[in-house]
């Protein structure tokens, strides 16, 4: 009898060894493709995925109601323990958090001491033979400083009253002064100011700047009530602060949305190698379109035409038949797409995976699911800090987000919008903004969440390297997810017979050049079939803390009509 150990063996080491320890070896089919029903009932999405997809080669034993208590018993007492350790957690790192800050408290050094500190100068107030300071450190954290004039050495004062009337708002100063308790409200250290000794201009800042960063620091609401007060405050154009924009990243909230945006990168690393993927990183100067149906942007190589890749899906897939089984990127993504709207970039930041699949593709649904609930719930303890100071100037509420996947199938969200009278047609065109919003805000009132899937996307509208549904050719194994009703990510299971994409890359007009040929070459010398999807840190940003325009959650933001600064 022949042993079936080294077989089982080359398949674990083949990457299959997930789905062989989560449902047995009889995953190891051909064709991972089953079909699905047309639209997942909602207990039946919620179901773990194992139970949804696993073998059913043998009938289980119908358990008794005395059986069923114990293990309802059992996964309750798990889940309590998991909610406990989750909890003790997070105690531990706020009270570690806690900690931290008070170990960088100024007035921690205790009166009399001396410190040395450099920061930027908020703003200063020179009057007689008094000042009055305040020094900015990383945005959010600000002391009082003050001098007063010295009868005993009334010429070595007046100097040093002359150089603090030099200094401009906005300079990085080094300052040495002594701790003293005092009751001040006009910075984030209430309960000690600094007694100036000697300070020093280390970087001048001009003395009339384009705007006050107290002003690129007042809410909305704030400069609308003001208009009509003796003393209005100034509304800041979009265009100037972005022709500015490191001064506007002075602004407290928003210089937290930049740690907010590091912060989603850090998350979706983290969870992800928690997954098993690895980080790659692929080209961005390309021999042709890798996104069919977006603009490309073109340049010499020399004297060839190459692209700014639009995504790096092909490159992702081709890692796949590396067998590089779950990979993932962080990195530019350029689209030459004519479009002036609050929610789309020239150029933005892309986050994507890819995957090997075992047996169906949800099983990606899953791990990009698991990926937004770290992000989520880590955002609100980790970084909550910055959460709070961006929602004094920019109001939002936290995301919420079903435990298990909230997966939509187009037919359902057709019958939704038809209920809200939209036309739709003939139910095989694109979503517009209009009516994701509308689908958006049904699924809140009907789940209670804001982060939801929607899969099975008509073929016609999809990319190319898309997986056409094998129950209906009309539609595909693709999917999008939305946060409050805008779409943050979109993926699919990848078609990985190469006939069969040639085919639709023919059907769709497109033309095979050398990057798309290498591509379909590398399924041609075998790879698992696999799924992933593509998101926009800048939208996640954007949506996530309910920012009215996407550019607010770029650096130095890239449209149809700026490439600078």
């Amino acid at each position: 009898m022949v042993s079936t150990t080294p077989m089982l063996l080359f398949l674990s080491s083949a990457g299959v060894r997930r789905a062989v320890g989560r449902f047995g070896p009889s995953v190891a089919t051909a064709f991972l493709n089953a079909p699905t029903s047309t639209v997942m009932p909602m207990a039946t999405r919620q179901q773990p995925l194992s139970t949804r997809f696993m073998s059913t080669d043998a009938p289980a034993e119908e358990k008794t109601e005395e059986e069923k208590a114990a293990i309802k018993a059992q996964r309750e007492a798990r889940k309590a323990e998991k909610e406990r350790k989750k909890a003790e957690k997070a105690a531990k790192k706020a009270a570690k958090a806690a900690a931290e800050e008070a170990a960088n408290r100024i007035d921690d050094y205790g009166p009399g001491k001396t410190v040395w500190l450099r920061g930027r100068l908020n703003s200063i107030r020179v009057k007689g033979g008094s000042c009055f300071l305040v020094l900015r450190q990383n945005s959010f954290d600000t002391v009082q400083a003050c001098f007063f004039k010295d009868k005993e050495n009334p010429e070595q004062s007046a100097k040093m009253i002359k150089y603090l009337k030099t200094l401009t708002t906005e300079s990085m100063v080094d300052l040495e002064g002594t701790v003293t308790t005092a009751d001040v409200r006009s910075a984030s250290i209430q309960d000690a100011e600094l007694v100036i000794k000697r300070i020093h201009s280390v970087s001048k800042a001009d003395a009339m700047l384009p705007f006050l960063v107290e002003d690129a620091a007042r809410s909305e609401k704030e400069v609308e009530e003001s208009q009509d007060t003796d003393r209005p405050f100034p509304r800041l154009g979009q265009e100037l602060r972005l022709d500015h924009r490191w001064l506007d990243l002075r602004a407290p909230a928003n210089n937290a949305i930049m740690r907010v945006q590091s912060a989603i990168c850090q998350l979706f690393r983290e969870s992800l190698y928690s997954q098993g993927f690895v980080e790659i990183h692929t080209p961005k100067l390309i021999a042709g379109e890798s996104e069919s149906g977006a603009g490309v942007f073109t340049t010499d190589y020399f004297g060839t035409t190459a692209c700014l890749a639009q995504s790096p899906q092909l490159y992702k897939q081709m890692a796949i038949s590396s067998d590089l089984d779950r990979v993932f990127e962080i990195g530019p993504v350029f689209r030459a797409e004519n479009s002036n709207t609050r929610r789309h970039l020239c150029e933005f930041t892309g986050l994507d995976l890819e995957m090997a699949i075992n047996e169906h593709y949800m099983e990606t649904l899953e791990v990009v699911h698991n990926m937004f609930k770290h992000i989520f719930e880590n955002l609100e303890t980790r970084w909550a800090k910055e959460l709070e100071v961006i929602r004094t100037q920019y109001e939002s509420e936290p995301v919420t987000f079903t435990d298990e996947p909230c997966v939509l199938h187009w037919p359902e969200a057709m019958e939704i919008l038809k209920e809200k009278e939209f036309d739709m047609g003939d139910e095989l065109g694109d979503l517009t903004s209009a009516q994701e919003l509308a689908l958006g805000a049904a699924v809140k009132e009907k789940y209670g969440t804001d982060f939801f899937m929607l899969d099975k996307y008509p073929s016609n509208i999809r990319p190319f390297y898309t997986m056409p549904d094998p129950a209906d050719a009309r539609f595909s194994n693709s999917y999008d997810m939305f946060i409050r009703g805008q779409e943050i990510c979109s993926g699919a299971q990848r078609c990985h017979d190469p006939e069969l994409v040639t085919e639709i890359i023919n059907q769709k007009g497109i033309e095979i050049g050398d990057g798309l040929k290498t591509y379909i070459e590398s399924f041609r010398h075998g790879v698992s079939p696999h799924a992933g999807a593509g998101i926009g840190l800048e939208r996640v940003v954007f949506l996530y803390l309910g920012l009215d325009n996407v550019r607010k959650a770029s650096m130095f933001p890239r449209d149809p009509n700026r490439c600078t600064p």
